[in-house]
């Protein structure tokens, strides 16, 4: 009887991730057709740099979609609506709209897909099949056509810090807007005002982990990556430069976070490359796995765009 009941709740998580992941594919499907029908709309706007963006948009591969679809609505935010006919001013805030709704329909659905997916029982006994891992979609979300160009600009300077094992220093984190969805990222923070970003690197990686870092002991920048994300309300145009560096029997001091630090960080781990390749977990940037390997065998001093 046990074994019965058991087996019946196993399988009952298992066809509730097969129906997540139903979900989710379908509500990728919507957000692709609204976004289509976005760049639709944007090529009867009959301007040719809108419609060269549109088209970019459209065919760009799912990893540079982010990116195309954020440069396809600050160009957007800036036309003057009022110019338009009135009805192509409609079918445009219409198609807008829609895209934001959609797209919160994808992340909930990516969401409720990743908390199933993390569950002991269905990593331990792989539920999940051969299903990919769903990812969150990353833009802009406008909450009228002329905030779309809005974005807080963000530059910041990060640090891939590593153990004498390769491993690399993670913090856990979420935004307060959005606690139930934790994140894992490297070492580093916002450039302040004047700053250099190799001097804003050391002092990230001081006041986050207790390491003093020499200017020169940091390699790079290595890796660039730009993103928008939302953060406690607020949306950011984020330019992140990633230096490299290795230490060796650290101890890690949080002792110097910041308030907001303080308040959304609740984690730390070093990870290893076969770890973070096996996780289930939300992990940026997203190729870290994948190019984590080769940092330690030396940079060929091309600073490589990674997401």
């Amino acid at each position: 009887m046990v074994a019965l009941l058991l087996a019946a709740w196993i399988l009952s998580i298992a066809n509730r991730l097969d129906r997540l992941h139903v979900r989710t594919d379908a509500a990728w499907a919507a957000l692709d057709a609204a976004l289509a029908r976005r760049a639709v709309v944007t090529r009867a706007l009959l301007d040719p740099e809108l419609s060269s963006a549109a088209s970019r948009a459209e065919s760009a591969s799912r990893a540079d979609r982010e990116t195309a679809e954020n440069e396809l609505s600050g160009l957007l935010g800036a036309v003057d609506r009022s110019s338009l006919a009135p009805a192509l001013a409609y079918e445009l805030a219409d198609a807008e709209e829609r895209v934001v709704l959609a797209r919160r329909v994808h992340n909930d659905a990516v969401r409720d897909t990743l908390l199933q997916r993390r569950r002991r029982v269905a990593r331990w006994l792989r539920l999940s099949g051969t299903a990919p891992q769903p990812s969150y979609f990353e833009i802009a979300e406008p909450t009228s056509p002329a905030d779309a160009v809005m974005l807080t600009p963000r530059p910041s300077a990060r640090v891939v810090l590593t153990d004498a094992s390769g491993r690399v220093l993670l913090f856990q984190g979420f935004d307060p807007a959005r606690p139930q969805e934790s994140f894992w990222f490297t070492v580093g923070g916002g450039v302040e005002d004047g700053e250099d970003l190799r001097d804003a690197a050391v002092r990230e990686a001081f006041e986050e982990t207790g390491v003093q870092l020499a200017p020169d002991a940091l390699t790079g920048p290595v890796w660039r990556r730009r993103a928008v994300f939302s953060f406690d309300g607020q949306t950011f145009d984020a330019e992140e430069w990633f230096f490299y560096a290795s230490v060796d029997g650290v101890s890690v001091d949080t002792s110097g976070f910041n308030d907001v630090e303080e308040t959304s960080i609740s984690a730390y781990r070093w990870w290893s490359a076969e770890e973070l390749e096996a996780t289930e977990d939300t992990v940026y940037p997203v190729q870290l796995a994948e190019l984590l390997p080769a940092l330690g065998s030396g940079w060929d001093g091309n600073v490589r765009t990674v997401r």
